[in-house]
């Protein structure tokens, strides 16, 4: 009976079955978000309006924003649930669940608030040059912020659903937003024709129906969280340890946002088909990337629980394990995408500007892709066992770094230092990851010996 329940495979299933159950369905959930992101740039396309896709691309840090304000409250509340079951405290789980799903709400109405008082600068910052590409930002970027909670929500949801090992769950819910934001697409964009309204339209109509599943499945089919949304009141120290991890996540994602803003800035300087061939090469490596984040995310509440118990036997396998399926996945799909690449970007754009910048952005961003993976998997580690400054270091590093390199080498090599700024900035965040990993190994064998 102990086999069909998700704490099973937390506690006692082999490793490689352990990891299969938790990361595929993350892998296949992300691997067809991934392909949605694409087949969105293809609706887009369709409207054959360079403006369009261009404000889109923009406006990708509000979303990465949101999602940051959710993979905050989720990572740091997911992990805490995950270490609270491995010690049987149900009921603390229950709180701590409870107020990651209240706090998302008002936390993502506060951001709306204020995002919506300065949307006129907000767009400036994201890098809109002339009117018609400030207009369509603009209209994208309020519908964002206004119904920017279901976004937070969901990904703080999805992440709490993952805590207590039920991936299937947490894939469901991902394949309910892809299908319900493919269905929205073609209504709103290509039928009413709301352009940009109906791309931001489409991904709140299905987050909010992704959200509406996963409150769902922890009210009635939770092993451990039914009755969550009666329990919120917990206390300042537990609210300290889910933000003492979920910061290292925020400040990842707040990075991002910068990387993507100095590179739709530095980018925009070589013209608009630069900043659309961008726009389209990142989403196309998101697939091998997202496999690669689906195996570290999987994995998380399985380190997070053998950690908790001071199974580090168990635990080492598992981190042995996670690092062989990344090189494997990385190396697979990194060299398909790259294989098929042509083919690829011509479903999107017919542009040979875009076209021919897109190929050489795609390349790097490929090698990029390959160190990205481990540095998740590292971050992940730390997350999980709790360790929020090597965390917090990782996040931090991966983001900050950036802005020095692209400065450099964009003063030295033009646009190809942009293009490769991102690829050098992972391949010295991995080493860091190394570093700190090897830190973290040493003190466990301590631990073990003492």
């Amino acid at each position: 009976m102990e086999q069909t329940t998700n704490e099973y495979y937390l506690k006692s299933a082999s490793i490689s079955k352990a990891i299969a159950h938790l990361s595929l369905p993350m892998m296949i959930g992300m691997s067809v978000g991934s392909i949605y992101s694409i087949i969105n740039v293809f609706f887009i396309g369709l409207l054959h309006n360079t403006d369009i896709l261009t404000a889109v691309t923009l406006g990708l840090p509000i979303f990465t924003i949101l999602m940051a304000i959710g993979n905050m409250m989720g990572v740091g509340g997911g992990t805490f649930v995950t270490r609270l079951v491995a010690k049987q405290e149900v009921e603390k789980a229950k709180k701590i669940a409870g107020y990651t799903f209240y706090s998302s709400i008002v936390i993502a109405f506060f951001i709306a608030m204020i995002a919506i008082l300065f949307s006129s600068p907000i767009v400036k910052i994201l890098g809109a040059d002339t009117s018609a590409i400030i207009s369509y930002t603009k209209n994208y970027s309020f519908t964002m912020f206004l119904g920017g909670f279901s976004i937070v929500l969901n990904f703080a949801l999805e992440q709490v659903v993952r805590a207590e090992g039920a991936s299937k769950e947490s894939m469901y819910g991902m394949f309910i937003s892809t299908i319900l934001s493919i269905f929205f697409d073609v209504i709103l964009i290509i039928v009413i024709h709301l352009n940009v309204i109906g791309v931001a339209l489409s991904m709140i109509l299905a987050n909010i129906g992704s959200s509406i599943y996963y409150v769902y499945y922890l009210e009635k089919k939770s092993e451990h969280l039914k009755g969550f949304l009666k329990t919120f009141r917990i206390p300042r120290k537990d609210k300290f340890e889910i933000y003492k991890i979920g910061v290292s996540e925020l400040l990842l994602t707040v990075f991002l946002i910068i990387t993507t803003l100095l590179l739709n800035n530095f980018s925009i300087q070589y013209g608009d088909h630069v900043v659309a061939g961008f726009g389209i090469a990142l989403r196309i490596v998101q697939i091998p990337e997202f496999l690669s984040m689906g195996l570290a995310l999987g994995v998380i509440p399985l380190i997070a629980y053998n950690f908790s118990n001071h199974n580090f036997r168990r635990l080492k396998e598992v981190l042995k394990q996670s690092f062989l399926w990344i090189i494997g996945l990385s190396g697979i799909f990194v060299t398909l995408v790259f294989i098929f690449r042509d083919s690829i970007l011509h479903l999107f754009t017919n542009d040979s500007k875009v076209m021919s910048i897109g190929l050489y952005i795609m390349i790097a961003m490929l090698v990029s892709a390959v160190f990205n993976g481990f540095t998740t998997l590292f971050i992940s580690i730390f997350q999980a066992a709790g360790q929020g400054i090597p965390a917090t270091i990782m996040s931090i590093t991966q983001g900050s770094l950036f802005i020095p390199v692209i400065f450099v080498l964009h003063k030295f090599y033009g646009l190809h230092g942009v293009i490769w700024s991102m690829t050098v900035t992972e391949i010295i965040t991995c080493i860091l990851g190394v570093i700190l990993y090897i830190i973290f190994h040493y003190k466990q064998m301590r631990f073990t010996t003492e």
